[in-house]
């Protein structure tokens, strides 16, 4: 008995053998390491340029009041991208510097700035007093709008070590002054909901987690995540004159029937795309009936400035390609397909629908 095993076991793995030199091939592979090249011969519509100039609502440059602003526009210009909205204004002296050195360059149509505010400081009585007003101050200096981070709703604390939740009474008058000045507030809230959830073989990012460990929250670090994501809706919902952009599709670009039940209930508040590209390449269908019926309400957001990634985003707006890949394996394994979506769909979502709401946009640099 003990002979005929070892020969079905020598047998099998003679099978697996491949080459001239009989070599067996390491089957012990681990998930990070496996990432073949599809055999698959489809059409490819590779697009390294948008098809109409774009608004990226959601940037990051924090040194724009020192650097050469001619290299970022060029960069710009080979994209196609007519603005680029920088979120890191962080306000004050800092931001009048970043809108000063735009202005000294000539570049005070395609480069814009939103500021920020600080939140541990809200124990303070005179905290909403000098907040609206740098507020303002920061909008005669030049910002277009308020970034609200995701370490503002989930770490940082107040005098006595609790969260600041985003709707802590004290900010109401933040976002009431942002609706009086007709400004937008771009808010990220949370993170994707599995870094909730147990790392386990049902997580479906686990290779993320596994790889960049410190993105895993349990389940009330800091908060429960449905904690987090009530709080912003409950901004939302108690101030209805102010319009919100709601970072990354809120974190529902994995349920948009839901996205979609909520921007029905709450008509001040617009998504941005923004590192969830991925979501929507694998729905193409679903995900181009969402933006057909939701074109009003959503806008063109990259998040991290890496020019040679806008790429991705084009393809998977603009063609019909089908089964290509993320730039990032850990961030979505998965393939990805094409929307084509319909040209004022694709207008709306470039340019038109930032132009509405972010006051003092170029319009000339678009096309009707």
């Amino acid at each position: 008995m003990y002979l005929r095993l070892t020969t079905i076991c020598f047998c099998f793995l003679t099978s697996l053998s491949f080459g001239q030199n009989n070599e067996v091939p390491d089957i012990h592979m681990d998930f990070e390491s496996y990432d073949p090249p599809s055999t698959l011969v489809v059409p490819e519509h590779p697009v390294t340029q948008a098809k109409y100039p774009f608004i990226d609502v959601h940037s990051h440059h924090w040194r724009m009041a020192e650097q050469d602003l001619s290299i970022l526009v060029r960069q710009m210009d080979s994209l196609n991208m007519g603005i680029n909205v920088n979120l890191s204004g962080r306000g004050g002296t800092i931001l009048s510097q970043m809108t000063q050195s735009i202005d000294s360059q000539g570049y005070a149509n395609r480069l814009v700035v939103f500021t920020n505010i600080e939140f541990r400081s809200i124990d303070e009585a005179d905290w909403e007093e000098n907040t609206t007003a740098q507020i303002k101050y920061d909008v005669e200096q030049g910002a277009r709008g308020l970034k609200i981070y995701k370490s503002q709703g989930m770490f940082h604390t107040d005098s006595a070590g609790n969260r600041i939740p985003l709707n802590h009474p004290k900010l109401d008058a933040v976002w009431s002054v942002c609706g009086e000045l007709g400004i937008p507030v771009l808010i990220h809230a949370a993170d994707p909901k599995p870094f909730w959830q147990p790392l386990d073989s049902l997580n479906e990012r686990w290779l993320e987690l596994k790889l960049k460990s410190g993105r895993k929250r349990e389940a009330d670090d800091p908060a429960p995540w449905e904690v987090i994501i009530g709080e912003q809706h409950d901004v939302f919902r108690r101030h209805p004159a102010t319009t919100f952009i709601n970072a990354h599709f809120g974190w529902f670009a994995n349920d948009l029937d839901h996205l979609g039940q909520l921007l029905d209930e709450m008509p001040n508040m617009y998504v941005e795309f923004g590192a969830v590209i991925a979501e929507l390449g694998r729905q193409p269908r679903h995900a181009k009936a969402f933006f057909t019926k939701y074109q009003d309400r959503i806008l063109f957001g990259k998040d991290s400035y890496k020019p040679e990634e806008y790429p991705t985003y084009f393809r998977v707006l603009e063609t019909a390609a089908e089964y290509f890949p993320y730039y990032k394996k850990y961030h979505a394994f998965w393939k990805m397909y094409g929307l084509d979506l319909d040209d004022e769909v694709l207008k709306k979502v470039y340019y038109k629908n930032a132009l509405r709401i972010i006051p003092g946009l170029d319009a000339s640099l678009f096309p009707k």
